[in-house]
């Protein structure tokens, strides 16, 4: 085990099951309450968190301790959305409005990854990124190709990272180059599900009809029975645009908003757990019953804005009860960054305040922080924060790069590191008590 410059190690032999980590601890058990404990130990046993102590508890004298002094630590990020194939095209085509933009940008390069070679040099950049990103777990769409997503998880299993990863469904109003008919669609599922469910440690399967006009209704209904023989979550889209909520309403002219046509399927969170991404326009039924099926809603401000969609009433939402974390929409926004995805939520959320509806106050730096951790966390179950029994997901945050003339106290240093922040504040981090990157043994 390597010395670093930021803190000191203890002697005792390393134990990977059970050990502590030292430092300046913060998380939010709720969102209005942001949790600040200056230099305690953050125990870990089994991969989970057995507590939080000023003092070691003898029970635990002889265990491993990692001292880092007054770094900060916080529960890993939480992305709920993404698309992996999209990660080399970020940044393209931010001029455009979503349909189009799929059109011109998306659907092109996601034809790529038929092609294993490219497929295989664009994920494992991708995976590599998302290593060393902020991220301990995420869910994350790929492309209509089972081989290449199948391929994406292997190369996720590496990164020690805990994803659900889907095989896109489209097979309806999609370009001649890329689509697939329904029955092969169905069948590349099942070759994929079968293929992948009891492969990794780490990486599961979630069925992942892109979003209701691209899917007809004989795939929606054979992906209800899937989800119910194969017991998957599901992840999809809701109400992002305008045009988009247009185009479904002529579609389906027999549902009465965009959720309803997942509904009718079976594919609303009547048969597992479902994210659907985005939200900017769902109508009070429509958030009812999200609410009533307990659909996760994955908000994506930074995407929302560069594709003109509009602005999330994150605030309702939260308020609501609804279960919700935050999404990169990796390549609708450009940054892995969670903390880039936390600033842009309250950024937002101020905006729909002032804008809007001035009874919705903007989102607070603890109601983000709780939505990137313990909110989105909820997906895969105890995740996102420090309490006993949560699993043992961390980052150690070094800003002594952020250089100040006087003392703060712990929460104004998140805040910097929130706003201020990139990937390279981060010294080590840890899914399920494992540690998958340090940024000193990368060197």
């Amino acid at each position: 085990m390597k010395s670093r410059s930021i803190a000191g190690v203890h002697t005792m032999k390393w134990n990977k099951d059970t050990f502590a980590l030292k430092g300046n601890l913060l998380y939010t058990p709720s969102p209005e309450k942001l949790v600040s404990l200056a230099s305690h130990y953050l125990v870990c046993e089994g991969g989970k968190v057995s507590g939080a102590f000023p003092v070691l508890p003898e029970r635990y004298k002889g265990i491993s301790v990692r001292d880092f002094g007054d770094s900060l630590i916080i529960p890993g990020f939480v992305d709920l959305h993404m698309h992996a194939p999209q990660y080399a095209m970020r940044g393209l085509g931010m001029d455009m409005e979503l349909l189009q933009w799929l059109e011109s940008f998306t659907f092109p390069e996601e034809a790529r990854y038929a092609d294993l070679l490219y497929a295989e040099k664009a994920y494992r950049i991708f995976a590599q990124d998302l290593k060393k990103s902020s991220i301990a777990r995420a869910c994350i769409f790929g492309t209509i190709h089972a081989d290449a997503t199948f391929l994406l998880m292997q190369l996720l299993e590496e990164t020690g990272i805990v994803a659900a990863v889907g095989k896109v469904n489209m097979d309806v109003n999609c370009p001649d180059y890329y689509g697939e008919s329904t029955m092969q669609s169905i069948s590349e599922t099942v070759r994929w599900i079968e293929a992948s469910q009891e492969r990794f440690q780490r990486i599961f399967p979630i069925l992942t009809p892109r979003f209701a006009p691209v899917c007809s209704s004989g795939l929606m209904g054979e992906l209800a029975g899937l989800q119910q023989k194969y017991c998957l979550p599901l992840q999809s889209h809701l109400s992002e645009n305008r045009a988009e909520g247009q185009w479904v309403q002529s579609l389906f002219p027999e549902s009465r908003f965009y959720g309803e046509v997942y509904d009718r399927f079976g594919i609303f969170g009547s048969h597992g757990p479902t994210v659907m991404a985005h939200c900017v326009y769902s109508s009070p039924d429509e958030v009812a019953l999200m609410k009533e099926r307990g659909v996760f809603i994955a908000h994506c401000p930074q995407s929302n804005v560069n594709l003109a969609s509009g602005i999330a009433p994150a605030r309702s939402y939260l308020d609501g009860g609804q279960r919700m974390g935050l999404g990169s929409d990796i390549s609708g926004g450009f940054s892995l960054s969670g903390f880039r995805a936390i600033s842009d939520a309250i950024q937002m959320s101020k905006l729909f305040w002032r804008l809007q509806d001035t009874d919705k106050k903007p989102l607070s730096l603890s109601d983000a922080f709780y939505l990137a951790t313990k909110g989105g966390g909820a997906f895969f179950g105890k995740v996102g924060s420090f309490e006993e029994g949560y699993a043992f997901d961390v980052l150690v945050l070094d800003d002594t790069f952020l250089a100040s003339p006087a003392r703060l106290d712990m929460v104004s240093r998140l805040e910097r590191l929130v706003y201020l922040a990139g990937q390279d504040c981060i010294c080590e981090k840890y899914v399920s008590g494992v540690k998958v990157w340090d940024a000193i043994e990368d060197r």
